[in-house]
Protein backbone atom coordinates (compact mmCIF):
# COMPACT_ATOMS: atom_id res chain seq x y z
CA UNK A 1 0.00 0.00 0.00
CA UNK A 2 1.15 3.51 -0.69
CA UNK A 3 2.04 5.59 2.35
CA UNK A 4 0.52 9.06 2.36
CA UNK A 5 1.22 11.80 4.83
CA UNK A 6 -1.45 11.33 7.52
CA UNK A 7 -2.38 15.01 7.57
CA UNK A 8 -2.86 15.07 3.77
CA UNK A 9 -4.95 11.92 3.94
CA UNK A 10 -7.21 13.38 6.61
CA UNK A 11 -7.63 16.64 4.73
CA UNK A 12 -8.42 14.79 1.48
CA UNK A 13 -11.04 12.58 3.14
CA UNK A 14 -12.72 15.51 4.91
CA UNK A 15 -12.85 17.55 1.69
CA UNK A 16 -14.25 14.54 -0.17
CA UNK A 17 -16.94 13.97 2.46
CA UNK A 18 -18.01 17.63 2.43
CA UNK A 19 -18.14 17.83 -1.39
CA UNK A 20 -19.92 14.45 -1.66
CA UNK A 21 -22.56 15.48 0.88
CA UNK A 22 -23.12 18.87 -0.77
CA UNK A 23 -23.43 17.15 -4.17
CA UNK A 24 -25.84 14.58 -2.74
CA UNK A 25 -28.01 17.29 -1.19
CA UNK A 26 -28.14 19.15 -4.51
CA UNK A 27 -28.29 16.31 -7.08
CA UNK A 28 -29.28 13.26 -4.99
CA UNK A 29 -26.34 11.31 -6.46
CA UNK A 30 -23.48 9.58 -4.66
CA UNK A 31 -19.94 8.91 -5.91
CA UNK A 32 -19.91 5.44 -4.37
CA UNK A 33 -19.50 6.34 -0.73
CA UNK A 34 -18.48 9.54 0.96
CA UNK A 35 -14.86 8.51 1.58
CA UNK A 36 -14.25 7.55 -2.04
CA UNK A 37 -13.49 11.01 -3.55
CA UNK A 38 -10.83 11.82 -0.95
CA UNK A 39 -9.03 8.53 -1.45
CA UNK A 40 -9.28 8.83 -5.23
CA UNK A 41 -7.78 12.33 -5.07
CA UNK A 42 -4.76 10.90 -3.26
CA UNK A 43 -4.25 8.14 -5.82
CA UNK A 44 -4.66 10.42 -8.85
CA UNK A 45 -1.38 12.06 -7.94
CA UNK A 46 0.60 8.95 -7.03
CA UNK A 47 -0.83 5.90 -8.85
CA UNK A 48 -3.59 6.71 -11.37
CA UNK A 49 -3.72 3.11 -12.65
CA UNK A 50 -5.02 2.04 -9.25
CA UNK A 51 -8.12 4.17 -9.87
CA UNK A 52 -8.74 2.55 -13.26
CA UNK A 53 -8.32 -0.90 -11.77
CA UNK A 54 -10.67 -0.02 -8.90
CA UNK A 55 -13.33 1.09 -11.37
CA UNK A 56 -12.89 -2.08 -13.46
CA UNK A 57 -13.39 -4.23 -10.37
CA UNK A 58 -16.45 -2.16 -9.42
CA UNK A 59 -18.02 -2.55 -12.88
CA UNK A 60 -17.24 -6.29 -12.96
CA UNK A 61 -18.79 -6.67 -9.51
CA UNK A 62 -21.88 -4.72 -10.57
CA UNK A 63 -22.35 -6.91 -13.65
CA UNK A 64 -21.79 -10.17 -11.77
CA UNK A 65 -24.30 -9.30 -9.05
CA UNK A 66 -26.77 -8.09 -11.67
CA UNK A 67 -26.50 -11.48 -13.43
CA UNK A 68 -26.53 -13.38 -10.13
CA UNK A 69 -29.78 -11.67 -9.17
CA UNK A 70 -31.49 -13.67 -11.96
CA UNK A 71 -30.83 -16.83 -9.94
CA UNK A 72 -30.78 -15.68 -6.31
CA UNK A 73 -33.04 -13.24 -4.48
CA UNK A 74 -30.78 -10.27 -3.78
CA UNK A 75 -32.05 -7.06 -2.24
CA UNK A 76 -31.14 -4.84 0.69
CA UNK A 77 -28.45 -6.23 2.95
CA UNK A 78 -28.14 -9.46 0.97
CA UNK A 79 -27.35 -7.53 -2.18
CA UNK A 80 -24.89 -5.29 -0.33
CA UNK A 81 -23.17 -8.31 1.22
CA UNK A 82 -22.98 -10.01 -2.18
CA UNK A 83 -21.50 -6.85 -3.73
CA UNK A 84 -18.89 -6.51 -1.01
CA UNK A 85 -17.88 -10.18 -1.02
CA UNK A 86 -17.70 -10.46 -4.80
CA UNK A 87 -15.78 -7.19 -5.03
CA UNK A 88 -13.35 -8.37 -2.37
CA UNK A 89 -12.94 -11.73 -4.10
CA UNK A 90 -12.32 -10.24 -7.55
CA UNK A 91 -9.82 -7.70 -6.25
CA UNK A 92 -8.01 -10.27 -4.16
CA UNK A 93 -7.79 -12.87 -6.93
CA UNK A 94 -6.62 -10.42 -9.55
CA UNK A 95 -4.08 -8.90 -7.17
CA UNK A 96 -2.73 -12.35 -6.30
CA UNK A 97 -2.55 -13.29 -9.97
CA UNK A 98 -0.91 -10.10 -11.20
CA UNK A 99 1.54 -9.70 -8.32
CA UNK A 100 2.48 -13.29 -7.61
CA UNK A 101 2.15 -15.28 -10.81
CA UNK A 102 2.80 -12.65 -13.44
CA UNK A 103 5.10 -10.48 -11.34
CA UNK A 104 3.49 -7.19 -12.33
CA UNK A 105 4.13 -3.90 -10.57
CA UNK A 106 2.30 -3.24 -7.30
CA UNK A 107 0.23 -0.51 -8.96
CA UNK A 108 -2.16 -3.22 -10.15
CA UNK A 109 -4.21 -3.11 -7.00
CA UNK A 110 -7.44 -1.48 -5.90
CA UNK A 111 -7.99 1.33 -3.41
CA UNK A 112 -8.66 -0.90 -0.44
CA UNK A 113 -10.85 -3.95 -0.87
CA UNK A 114 -14.02 -2.16 0.22
CA UNK A 115 -14.07 0.81 -2.18
CA UNK A 116 -14.96 -1.14 -5.37
CA UNK A 117 -17.89 -2.73 -3.54
CA UNK A 118 -19.14 0.67 -2.39
CA UNK A 119 -18.93 1.99 -5.96
CA UNK A 120 -20.70 -1.11 -7.31
CA UNK A 121 -23.42 -0.68 -4.69
CA UNK A 122 -24.13 2.83 -5.96
CA UNK A 123 -24.12 1.53 -9.55
CA UNK A 124 -26.87 -0.88 -8.52
CA UNK A 125 -28.89 1.91 -6.90
CA UNK A 126 -28.51 4.88 -9.24
CA UNK A 127 -27.09 3.42 -12.46
CA UNK A 128 -23.59 3.00 -13.84
CA UNK A 129 -23.34 6.25 -15.81
CA UNK A 130 -24.69 8.43 -13.01
CA UNK A 131 -22.33 6.85 -10.50
CA UNK A 132 -19.26 7.18 -12.73
CA UNK A 133 -20.18 10.75 -13.66
CA UNK A 134 -20.61 11.69 -10.00
CA UNK A 135 -17.46 9.78 -9.04
CA UNK A 136 -15.37 11.67 -11.62
CA UNK A 137 -16.87 15.07 -10.88
CA UNK A 138 -16.59 14.95 -7.09
CA UNK A 139 -13.12 13.38 -7.16
CA UNK A 140 -11.90 16.12 -9.50
CA UNK A 141 -13.37 18.89 -7.34
CA UNK A 142 -11.80 17.28 -4.26
CA UNK A 143 -8.43 17.06 -6.00
CA UNK A 144 -8.54 20.71 -7.09
CA UNK A 145 -9.43 21.91 -3.59
CA UNK A 146 -6.68 19.71 -2.16
CA UNK A 147 -4.14 21.23 -4.55
CA UNK A 148 -5.22 24.73 -3.57
CA UNK A 149 -4.91 23.96 0.16
CA UNK A 150 -1.75 21.86 0.09
CA UNK A 151 0.01 23.04 -3.04
CA UNK A 152 0.86 21.68 -6.45
CA UNK A 153 4.22 20.23 -5.34
CA UNK A 154 2.73 17.66 -3.03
Amino acid sequence: MIAFDMQTTRIAIVIGIVIAMLWYERKNLSPGGVIVPGLVALFVVTKPMVIIFTLLVAVATHLLVWKLSNYVILFGRRRFAALMLISFGIAWMVELFTNTMVGMDIQWQVIGFIIPGLIANEMQKQGTFRTLYTFATISTITLLILFVLIGWNW
